[in-house]
């Protein structure tokens, strides 16, 4: 039995995934880059972009985060061509440290758990929420709680900055 709030979430998933695929693709494909933050009415923005990295040689990262503003203000971090070395636990974190190696650097500067991750291989989204200031933060990063691990980091770049 579909809700309201269940219909109204899908089409904000749809909306998203159909923006992304309208306004960004183009702009990846030809410039290898997500597309410029001056949107026009309607458009989603890209706030910052980062890319993630290996943390060490057994735990290891790769694709982009982005923070995206939708059309209708909410912020999303989404995960692109996103894969990251399976393990227990894990969970998707911003921080304040640039790009922390240990679990004292993820909560220097200040650090906010966003969600558990939802999988290990493939593209996703994040909601944010409406009073997260995500410039605050400095770094997207996927830490496994039970053991106090980090698995990948990516440094974010806020544009205009």
């Amino acid at each position: 039995m579909l809700t309201a709030r269940r219909v109204r979430a899908a089409r904000r998933w749809l909306a998203l995934v159909l923006a992304l695929g309208a306004f960004s693709l183009p702009a990846v494909l030809h410039f290898g880059a997500p597309a410029p933050v001056i949107a026009q009415s309607g458009q989603p923005v890209f706030l910052a972009t980062g890319q993630f990295t290996d943390a060490d040689a057994g735990h290891r990262g790769e694709g982009k985060a982005l923070v995206i503003r939708l059309a209708d203000g909410q912020r999303v971090l989404r995960f692109e061509d996103f894969k990251v070395t399976n393990g227990p636990d894990l969970y998707v974190y911003l921080s304040g440290h640039p790009a922390p190696r240990n679990s004292a650097q993820l909560h220097q500067g200040g650090a906010f758990e966003v969600a558990r991750l939802k999988g290990n291989i493939g593209n996703q989204n994040y909601p944010l929420p409406a009073d997260l200031d995500p410039s605050k933060f400095k770094s997207v990063v996927i830490y496994c709680k039970r053991f106090s691990v980090l698995f990948s980091t990516a440094e974010l770049v806020f544009r205009g900055q």
